[in-house]
């Protein structure tokens, strides 16, 4: 079985697999008011938090790649999750790439800066040949993530009943 034991660093943040013992600090950010207001969903529970982060844990088991606990190296801080997820869409074998930060810490280019690492470590090291964004319609600071990493809106698509704008890095 792959294992997924890259790191990733940045000039301000370390990248590292997520782990279980990570729930509480992720919880914070799940249930953070602004975060989840992008999800137009209720803050998580305990119980949904350790799902949410089972599924993620057998997603790197069964693929080698996931998503990464993003930290501030200044104090060590987790101030988000930022990976890829394979999926099916459409018929189709596509890899997301997807972020969540506290909202503390939004508009300081974390999510950039994270984001980036992770496309290039998709290309490079994972050999991955497409990376698609999906991100809830009206999200503009996602959007804006996106297209400074180099992500041109694709389409719009519907998925499980939401309204997605689908970016991705040009080929």
């Amino acid at each position: 079985m792959p294992t997924n034991n890259t790191s990733l660093e940045t000039p301000r943040l370390s990248l590292r697999p997520m782990t279980a013992s990570d729930e509480t600090a992720l919880l914070a950010i799940f249930t953070d008011p602004n975060v989840m207001a992008a999800f137009h969903a209720p803050p998580f529970s305990q119980d949904q938090m350790r799902k949410w982060i089972d599924r993620n844990l057998k997603h790197q088991i069964e693929y080698g790649y996931g998503l990464f606990s993003v930290f501030q190296k200044s104090d060590g801080a987790l101030i988000g999750n930022c990976g890829l997820e394979r999926m099916e869409l459409d018929g189709q074998i596509v890899h997301e790439l997807g972020y969540d930060f506290l909202s503390s810490h939004w508009n300081r280019g974390y999510a950039t800066e994270a984001a980036t690492a992770v496309r290039d470590h998709a290309f490079a090291r994972l050999r991955l040949p497409r990376l698609i964004s999906l991100i809830r319609v009206g999200n503009e600071p996602s959007r804006r993530v996106a297209e400074k990493i180099g992500m041109r809106l694709v389409t719009e698509i519907s998925r499980h009943n939401v309204s997605y704008w689908m970016y991705e890095v040009p080929v």
